[in-house]
């Protein structure tokens, strides 16, 4: 499998933009609130960590079976950034496989966001060689399994370090 690049997707209110470190101010402070680190650990990045670490995922994966893809969300009417929306994907042994996630700014969350974001992800999955599209969500994140659900994924009986893997079929598949 070749390496795969980020191209924007539009949706009905959302621009899905390729992930550039020039983002890392604007999403420092869209993702500054404690409360969105509960299930995922960690804390908030500065501006500058963020943008650090923006520069390693746009560099690309070292492993040239693995392409990262990462786009911010940016909500077209209010002409601003809202999250994120990411895919590594790699293959398995027998067929790429993307894992995806996903991440909105308190400001805007409840609003349908990270859902329309989540499903324009794995449609666009869907049109690439990939063929199954995963997910690990925490048990107790019920938003996250909402958006997961919406996106088509359905929760396995797989644990992956404490959160439950959930997973969809999607692209081309041979007959």
């Amino acid at each position: 499998m070749s390496t795969l690049n980020a191209q924007t997707i539009r949706t009905t209110r959302l621009d899905l933009l390729p992930l550039r470190v020039e983002h890392a101010e604007e999403m420092a402070a869209v993702l500054s609130d404690p409360a969105l680190h509960t299930f995922i650990g960690g804390a908030p990045d500065t501006p500058q960590a963020l943008r650090s670490r923006y520069r390693r995922m746009t560099a690309g994966s070292p492993d040239p079976f693995v392409s990262w893809l990462n786009w911010v969300i940016r909500l077209r009417d209010e002409a601003c950034l809202t999250g994120t929306v990411q895919a590594t994907i790699s293959s398995d042994g027998h067929e790429p496989v993307a894992e995806i996630a996903w991440v909105v700014g308190t400001a805007w969350q409840g609003r349908g966001v990270a859902t329309e974001a989540s499903r324009a992800l794995v449609d666009w999955l869907g049109r690439l060689p990939v063929r199954t599209v995963i997910a690990h969500i925490h048990p107790e994140h019920q938003a996250s399994a909402a958006v997961a659900t919406s996106a088509g994924l359905t929760p396995t009986d797989e644990w992956h370090e404490g959160e439950i893997r959930w997973r969809r079929s999607v692209g081309r598949h041979p007959h």
